[in-house]
């Protein structure tokens, strides 16, 4: 990783008791969050705070000495693997000082458009470290002892000040995570370690007390293993999240050299490869990779079709497979759970009427040929292999990666198993393993670049039934 009244003196009662009344509801507004405020409106989108970050996630990432520019960054958007960036904040042993690109509005940027940031502070290092200090003048950890190592503890506390302070002027909300850039460092030297744990726990126990997640990138083999080795010492605060920097290639965060047991689950990124050139949309950067596993992990709102009274856990619109369906005929019963789901959504999607049942009657049958015709299919009234997959394609088409957990990333999931009935692709709204696998093979069977990306063309194709 080296690579922000004055009153009428006559006033009515009533008037008074109203302005109260008001102001109490504002109040309680703004206690419960920003969300209520804004659809109150008193709190524009202009003020509306940023995302916390990375949040809850479980997908790629980079890291890249300088905050890329916007144009590199949509390009990547659109073209990358990655959903999550690596950026430097503060520390006064940055190799990228500057920052021209790194403002509050860059971040803010990035975070509506669905990055996930890791906010990165390099400063002082191991007192053994044979790196640092960088520019001769910036300090490193102090070894000395006194005091339980008071001095490193301390200087753990700035560092994690000056960073509480950057963040805040950059709009990275508390809740988010603050990563500390311990590079390798000698664990055998004593004095050497045991200030570096010193100061990571001054630079733990700040970040706690205002707010911020704590967390430690470092060399798996020595700063990673010497907090695991020290997780159990009470006189060291542990941080709630590592970067481990083990470049074995294998993306995940598993390591060789921590237990499976410690910052397990949700709360590791490893970074798997060192730097090197990449070029997604024709944009080509230095970069580290990364695998983020944090929070909860990428999750999905759970969401009930056709719900009512009657069935308040609606209508199950998820399968393994979706068979085409028809009216039943002798020897040929009808799929009743799926033609239901078929109603369910119909209704939800086109406007269908008809009510929610596993009857595949007329009615259905006209609602059925409406829709195709809708959609340029052939009016058969029989709900075709064709028509599922353009079913479940006919809401947004947001850019979805490895990560995304959203309704629409289910309905890619429905419809790529509509698409392919051996897929077997389970429906849970969280795009991990088995669907980013699922998305290149269907972009290879079509002609397209061969990348886990959901992207407006293969939105098209599924839009058009294209299995």
């Amino acid at each position: 990783m080296t690579t922000e009244l004055r009153h009428h003196e006559r006033a009515r009662p009533t008037l008074v008791v109203l302005v109260l009344t008001l102001a109490l509801i504002a109040a309680g507004a703004y206690a419960y969050g920003p969300r209520i405020a804004r659809s109150l409106g008193w709190l524009s989108s202009a003020q509306a705070p940023n995302p916390i970050t990375p949040g809850n996630f479980t997908g790629y990432a980079f890291d890249q000495c300088n905050a890329p520019s916007q144009t590199a960054m949509d390009a990547w958007m659109k073209s990358s693997p990655y959903l999550g960036v690596g950026i430097y904040i503060s520390g006064a042993s940055r190799g990228c000082l500057a920052q021209p690109n790194l403002t509050a509005g860059w971040v803010r940027t990035q975070l509506a458009k669905g990055w996930k940031l890791l906010p990165i502070t390099l400063g002082p290092q191991a007192s053994c470290s044979g790196h640092f200090p960088r520019y001769g003048n910036d300090p490193v950890i102090s070894a000395n002892s006194t005091n339980s190592y008071a001095t490193a503890y301390n200087q753990g506390v700035l560092e994690a000040r000056r960073a509480v302070t950057a963040a805040s002027a950059l709009g990275i909300v508390k809740g988010s995570t603050l990563f500390y850039d311990l590079e390798s460092y000698n664990t055998g030297i004593t004095s050497c370690r045991v200030s570096a744990l010193r100061f990571l726990t001054g630079w733990v126990k700040y970040l706690q007390s205002v707010g911020y997640a704590s967390a430690v990138y470092s060399s798996a083999s020595s700063g990673i293993a010497s907090l695991a080795d020290a997780s159990s010492d009470k006189s060291f605060a542990m941080p709630r999240q590592v970067w481990i920097a083990d470049w074995d290639g294998v993306p995940g965060t598993a390591s060789e050299y921590i237990s499976d047991t410690v910052w397990n689950p949700h709360s590791r990124v490893k970074q798997y490869r060192g730097g090197h050139n990449e070029t997604h949309g024709g944009v080509t950067i230095n970069v580290d990779n990364d695998f983020i596993d944090t929070g909860l992990g990428s999750v999905a709102p759970g969401v009930a079709h056709c719900a009512s009274t009657q069935s308040r856990y609606g209508v199950k619109v998820d399968f393994s497979s979706y068979a085409p369906l028809q009216p039943s005929f002798p020897g040929h019963p009808v799929n009743a759970a799926q033609v239901q789901a078929l109603r369910c959504l119909l209704s939800e999607r086109a406007g269908f009427t008809g009510g929610v049942s596993s009857a595949y009657d007329r009615t259905l049958i006209n609602a059925v040929k409406t829709w195709q015709i809708s959609k340029g299919f052939t009016p058969s009234g029989k709900f075709t292999t064709q028509s599922w997959i353009a079913l479940f394609a006919s809401n947004s088409h947001p850019l979805l990666k490895y990560g995304s957990g959203s309704e629409e990333v289910r309905d890619l999931q429905r419809a790529l198993d509509a698409a392919d009935p051996r897929l077997g692709l389970p429906e849970t709204g969280v795009a991990l393993d088995m669907t980013a696998t699922a998305v290149r093979a269907y972009r290879a069977r079509h002609g397209l670049t061969q990348v886990s990306v959901v992207d407006p063309a293969l939105w098209a194709l599924l839009a058009a039934g294209k299995a």
